[in-house]
């Protein structure tokens, strides 16, 4: 008889970042089974932030709150069998592990707790607050192997929480490409939370989602099978709902074209197919790998030097002249001082409404941003500016909060090492410390050659100007300084249209923010969606804030905003 195919794995997420609910542990663990719970902690502005506490405390560096959370959830894993998996390490996982096993003893909990390491690269590149390189799944399989109850890790891929369990559980080599490009996207899929569940999902007014509470959405989890196929759901009776579109939502969320990279394997998200499979069940599969490129994608953090910022509150009429003026107070300001900051931006936000029922709805907001590497250079040189015209400048002045000193900010930079340099190392509970191997085989990562588009709809349709949100959904987000745009839609038809006008010309008439960066436009047609990467939009990363929305949150919903001619048919 041919050996039994090994049970399927069960793996849900308690955290999409750092500050995500706090329950979230418990709910997962009591809801249902679950063989592996697993929480990401991390992301660009995380680790600047973990660098910072390790700045004034080096025993620091990792996610505290997931200390707090295991006071309760520890026990309850030990309990019900579930191995715990994050990457709530940070810049410390050595330090994070120890924390954990002291919290075990405290409790009275007998559990193994393992790290991985070898991801921390600050001694290559001098000057970085913190350098880590973005680990595989590998040391956590071997952590999971030797018996670890609970593992933490540095910085690892999202999906590196999911390949490594699953190459534990099923036996995967590196050679099971397509295996392991199944799990990465079940990894993408869970690790942004609710995301996968009905937050922050375009449709999620739609009708048809009627009588669905989105007060509390649940976290998913995913069903994966042996041969790297999977289905997303969630606990019974918990909130919100999964469906193809809010996973195809989170599929497009902060990926770029066809070719997903990570270090265990490159998934081809051109290949993946989403069906029904029940209630709240969505079944992913017909994912195909191909082998991980040579080098590990590495985040550099440093502090970028000074910030400061001051909005005025503009209310009423001659909203245009009332922004010149405060424009040229502060600037002859600057020039009176002989100091102007080295980077100086103004944005006016009209969010006034004529004949307006509340000042609030009746005022505009003006926004200074300023930047330089010294810190008085944005201090009082700026609120003293802004602070001394509030009786001689324009009429009915305030500002929506006193100026204060600035604050430093940070700079977010990805670097490439190759893999074989890098020291990804398991260290048990013991003491004992496992190298772990580079994938034996490496493809130099390049485009795919842009599939053929569906046929368009005939000529001469009838068409109606509306929000491209009426037929589209969309999700973005940030990837150092460059946003993603994924944008999707729920029919066929839908789709003929969506993929001959939504070009990156279009685009950029749509988002005139965008019509001088260089645009990049992927077809993914098995999702029925675009992908677009918008070079260079939010500057130097999140950390930095030098624009409005920072993580490029928004964008997508903006799109949608915008009108475009429909065709009636679709409307």
């Amino acid at each position: 008889m041919p050996p039994a195919e090994p049970a399927p794995l069960r793996i849900g997420n308690a955290s999409g970042f750092y500050g995500d609910r706090f329950d979230a542990v418990r709910e997962m663990l009591t809801g249902g089974e679950l063989d592996v719970l697993t929480g990401d902690y991390l992301a660009e502005l995380t680790m600047l932030i973990l660098g910072r506490d390790r700045m004034k405390d080096p025993r620091l560096g990792y996610a505290r709150t997931f200390l707090r959370q295991l006071e309760e959830g520890l026990g309850l894993a030990h309990e019900r069998g579930v191995r715990i998996v994050a990457n709530a390490g940070g810049l410390n996982p050595s330090g994070l592990a120890g924390a954990v096993r002291e919290l075990a003893a405290r409790v009275g909990v007998p559990v193994r707790v393992a790290h991985v390491e070898g991801d921390d690269l600050a001694d290559r590149f001098p000057g970085a607050l913190a350098a880590n390189a973005y680990l595989g799944g590998g040391g956590i399989a071997a952590c999971l192997a030797e018996g670890a109850d609970v593992v933490v890790t540095g910085r690892v891929t999202d999906a590196a929480l999911v390949t490594g369990p699953a190459q534990w559980h099923f036996g995967w080599g590196p050679g099971d490409l397509d295996a392991l490009a199944g799990a990465v996207v079940a990894g993408h899929v869970l690790e942004c939370g609710t995301q996968a569940t009905g937050g922050n999902y375009a449709f999620f007014a739609d009708e048809r989602h009627a009588g669905r509470d989105l007060r509390r959405p649940g976290f998913p989890l995913a069903e994966l099978h042996a041969d790297g196929s999977s289905v997303i759901t969630k606990h019974p009776g918990t909130g919100g709902f999964v469906d193809t579109g809010t996973v195809t939502a989170q599929l497009l969320y902060e990926t770029g074209g066809a070719r997903y990279a990570g270090p265990d394997v490159t998934a081809r998200l051109d290949t993946v197919r989403l069906t029904r499979d029940g209630p709240d069940r969505v079944r992913i599969t017909g994912v195909r790998g191909e082998a991980p490129p040579p080098e590990l994608k590495t985040g550099l953090n440093r502090l970028g030097g000074w910030r400061n910022e001051v909005v005025f509150v503009l209310t009423g009429l001659d909203i245009e002249a009332k922004a010149r003026l405060a424009r040229e107070q502060i600037e002859d300001a600057f020039a009176r001082a002989g100091s102007r900051p080295a980077e100086v931006r103004w944005e006016l936000a009209r969010t006034d409404r004529p004949d307006a029922a509340t000042e609030e709805t009746a005022s505009a907001l003006l926004r200074l941003v300023v930047r330089d590497r010294e810190a008085e250079a944005v201090g009082r040189v700026v609120s003293g500016a802004a602070v001394e015209t509030a009786l001689g400048g324009y009429p009915g002045f305030h500002v929506t909060e006193p100026p204060g000193k600035g604050v430093p900010y940070g700079v977010f930079e990805a670097a490439y090492v190759d893999a074989g340099s890098v020291g990804h190392t398991a260290v048990l509970d013991d003491g004992r410390r496992l190298p772990v191997s580079p994938a034996p085989h490496a493809r130099a990562l390049e485009p795919v050659p842009e599939p053929p588009l569906p046929e368009p709809l005939p000529a001469g349709v009838s068409t109606r100007r509306a929000p491209l949100g009426l037929v589209a959904g969309a999700r973005s987000g940030d990837k150092g300084g460059d946003a993603n745009i994924g944008v999707w839609v729920r029919g066929d038809e839908e789709w003929r249209w969506l993929a001959h006008e939504l070009t990156v010309r279009r685009l950029r008439e749509l988002l005139p923010e965008t019509a001088e960066l260089p645009v990049v436009r992927h077809v993914l047609p098995n999702l029925r969606a675009l992908n677009f990467t918008v070079v260079g939009l939010l500057g130097e990363g999140v950390a930095a804030r030098t624009r409005f929305d920072p993580q490029a949150k928004g964008l997508g919903e903006w799109l949608r905003a915008r009108h475009m001619d429909i065709p009636e048919r679709l409307l």
